[in-house]
């Protein structure tokens, strides 16, 4: 477990209480590792995700994207 010392405005600090009380958690450290997660699967390398893979697949095997010739082709 890694500690740090953080310096937070007083909004930061009612958003992590306010996460904290909503969820029921009994420490900031709870909430703010809940935060951390849900940017993580929300913002970072979202393309890595399995989800994601499979979305891409299903997207290929549906046709979409394939390059049409005429209007009747894409009706």
């Amino acid at each position: 477990m890694v500690q740090n010392i953080i310096n937070l405005s007083e909004r930061e600090d009612r958003v992590i209480n306010i996460v904290k009380a909503k969820f029921g958690f009994k420490t900031k450290s709870e909430a703010i590792a809940l935060i951390t997660k849900e940017y993580e699967e929300n913002f970072l390398e979202p393309q890595l995700r399995p989800e994601f893979i499979e979305k891409i697949k299903k997207i290929e095997k549906e046709g979409y994207g394939k390059i049409r010739n005429s209007i009747d082709e894409l009706k």
